[in-house]
């Protein structure tokens, strides 16, 4: 607790500096690249554009929500997990990518993983303001509800780092852990109800459904959707709230204490 105290008056005082640099990092993605920012749209739209064609033509998925078509329903869940597989990844090869800085004996490398988070973050933005104005497009009216998007993004901001703070410190010392995580993600995105509605499995074997609301990024596509489409706030779901913010604090706590303890041998690795 006292490490985690720390830490977050750490990152207070150095506030300026972590966004800086979190901008920084940001920018140095499309640098020397032609079409620069376009990239990091690029394959999150060929992704919903596939998905959709496979689901929504294909198979000729039935809109889960009445009046709502197969894209618009799938977009608030995909977006979030744009956001966290890649927050998650990020996050992990911090500590190698920025070896220069985990060797100055001033630097508080505990605030590394912070600096992707919010380069992540910034894109994150960008996508929510997307998914937005597609949904104007698209003829449907601005919702109070929407602005609970926010929260939904620092809760999966909280899981991604804190997973981030494990992942990153083992990964210095046992480098297939990127890969790990790369395997875990691809297989993630299956275990949530992002591309389909839960109703096609919980329907026909109902002993299913706690196996879904275990998953603890359920809690995130859930409030997304509920956000964007049908209004519902996240206290109207009590239970799954609570179990969320149990998990990721839990999750936190682990993290920070395998980064606590491999910080010191951090410098000797890279």
């Amino acid at each position: 607790m006292n490490y985690a105290l720390s830490l977050l008056k750490e990152i207070i005082k150095k506030r300026k500096l972590v966004w800086d640099l979190g901008k920084a990092d940001f920018r140095k993605r499309f640098v020397g690249s032609y079409f620069g920012i376009v990239w990091m749209f690029i394959q999150p739209v060929v992704t919903i554009v596939i998905y959709a064609a496979i689901f929504g033509i294909g198979f000729k998925s039935p809109p889960p929500v009445p009046g709502v078509s197969y894209v618009i329903w799938l977009v608030p869940g995909i977006v979030p997990w744009f956001f966290f597989g890649e927050a998650l990844n990020g996050i992990t090869g911090c500590l190698q990518e920025y070896s220069y800085l985990v060797k100055k004996v001033v630097f508080k490398v505990e605030i590394l993983p912070m600096i992707k988070l919010i380069s992540c973050l910034l894109v994150h933005g960008f996508f929510v303001l997307i998914m937005m104005i597609m949904y104007l497009v698209a003829g449907r009216m601005p919702m109070l509800s929407w602005i609970q998007v926010i929260y939904y993004s620092f809760a999966a901001s909280m899981l991604a780092l804190g997973l981030g703070y494990f992942t990153s410190s083992v990964n210095v010392f046992f480098k297939d852990m990127s890969q790990i995580v790369g395997i875990c993600l691809q297989f993630g995105i299956w275990m949530a109800p992002i591309m389909y509605h839960e109703s096609m499995f919980t329907n026909r074997l109902p002993w299913i459904e706690p196996l879904f609301k275990i998953n603890p990024f359920y809690y995130i596509v859930t409030g997304y959707k509920d956000s964007m489409i049908t209004g519902n706030w996240f206290w109207e779901r009590p239970k799954l709230t609570i179990y969320y913010w149990g998990f990721t604090l839990f999750v936190f706590g682990v993290g920070l204490k395998m980064f606590k303890k491999l910080r010191p041998h951090f410098s000797d690795v890279l």
